[in-house]
Order: C-alpha cells, then sequence, then structure tokens
C-alpha cells in the first residue's frame, strides 16, 4: 500500500469509478456496468466474509437497491464504494437476522485503517493467501476484526470510510484491523487457527478493546 493508507492505484481507480458513476447517473446504462464491474469484485469478496456461500444473492439484492437509489448518491468513486458497501452490509444482516445467525466472518466493524505498520503486515499476509483462502483466516477472526479486515483489504476503503460503514469511530477500527492483520500474520506463520493453537490470541488477552461507540 502507499502512503497515506492508499493502495497503489486507488486514486486512479476511484477516478475512473467517479467519471462512471456520474454517466450512470445520467442515464449511461454503459457506464452503471462499468461501475458494477469496479465494484463488483471487492462487494462479493466482502459478502462471502459475512455470509458465506449466500453472497452472490445478498450482492444481488444490494446491486437493484443500489440501481434504484442511484440518483440520490452524492460523492465521488471512493465514497460510492462506501455507499455500496453499506447497503450490502445492511442486507447481509438482514438475511443473517432471518436466519438468526452470527456472521461468518467474525468481522465487526473497524479494522485496518491507517495504523502505522499495519499496512506492511496486510501486504505481507496477503500476498501469500488465495483469495479463498484469505477469506476462510478471516472468518476465524473476532467479529470486530474481521469486518474491518474485509472492509479496508478486501473492499479497499480507507479509514474514515470503513468506520462510517460500520457506525464506528475511525480510532476503533484502527486498532481492531491492526489486532486483525496481526493475528492472520501469527496463524500463518505456525499453521495454526490460532497464535498458539489454544483459540487464544495473547495480544487480546493482554490488551483491552477500545470501547465501543455508543448508539
Amino acid at each position: 500500500m502507499g502512503q497515506g493508507g492508499e493502495p497503489r492505484g486507488t486514486r486512479e481507480y476511484d477516478e475512473e469509478l467517479g467519471a462512471a458513476v456520474a454517466r450512470a447517473q445520467e442515464g449511461d446504462e454503459s457506464a452503471f456496468a462499468a461501475a458494477y464491474r469496479l465494484v463488483q469484485p471487492g462487494l462479493l469478496g466482502y459478502l462471502r466474509g459475512l455470509v458465506g456461500d449466500e453472497a452472490e444473492d445478498v450482492a444481488a439484492d444490494a446491486w437493484l437497491e443500489i440501481a434504484r437509489d442511484l440518483g440520490r448518491f452524492r460523492g465521488d468513486g471512493a465514497g460510492f464504494r462506501g455507499w455500496t458497501a453499506t447497503i450490502a452490509r445492511y442486507r447481509a444482516l438482514d438475511l443473517l437476522r432471518r436466519q438468526k445467525v452470527r456472521p461468518r466472518a467474525s468481522g465487526t466493524e473497524q479494522d485496518v485503517l491507517d495504523l502505522p505498520g499495519a499496512h506492511n503486515t496486510a501486504d505481507q499476509v496477503f500476498e501469500l493467501l488465495s483469495t479463498e483462502r484469505a477469506l476462510a483466516l478471516i472468518a476465524q477472526l473476532p467479529r470486530d476484526q474481521a469486518e474491518a479486515v474485509l472492509l479496508r483489504v478486501v473492499v479497499g476503503l480507507d479509514g474514515p470510510a470503513a468506520a462510517r460503514v460500520l457506525g464506528k469511530r475511525p480510532g476503533a477500527v484502527r486498532t481492531a484491523a491492526y489486532r486483525g492483520l496481526k493475528r492472520l500474520a501469527r496463524q500463518l506463520a505456525t499453521g495454526n487457527g490460532t497464535p498458539d493453537g489454544t483459540g487464544e490470541d495473547p495480544d487480546e488477552l493482554a490488551e483491552p478493546d477500545e470501547p465501543r461507540d455508543k448508539g
């Protein structure tokens, strides 16, 4: 990732996405298709971390809502990614409530955003993993870490944007993301589902969680 917490090429990607969204809002169907192609892979990866095999159905429902409400969106390419992630997340949580199960991706709300040193860890982790294996490992994280890692690394949101999706403070998101990435790195190093094979993360036992925001 580049300086300031943005992945390399993110700015160019978001410029292209923002231009496509603007044209789509003017009725250009090919531009909407272009925006879909840019956003869908990351969005689908995020949903797979939350609802597993139901991800494609949830994504399809989310895109129906996105298309319906596109004229009300205001923002740039990065904002559009955050907006679509928020819609998809609500759809996923609706499904999980109906199924009365918890999100599969123990990811909650805040993760890997703009924390010094965390990006190097993210690069090291995801360079070694296929997407499927990465999602499988993320699913083993505590919920508050998993969803943040998904939003930051898979969807590509920056810290404030991921915090807005989750309704949390950027600082809490940074903490969760950092812990999640460090835990993934240890899993890779040891070959265990958890750093020491006991099911508990020594760092999390030693360091209390940052208080959650109220409301």
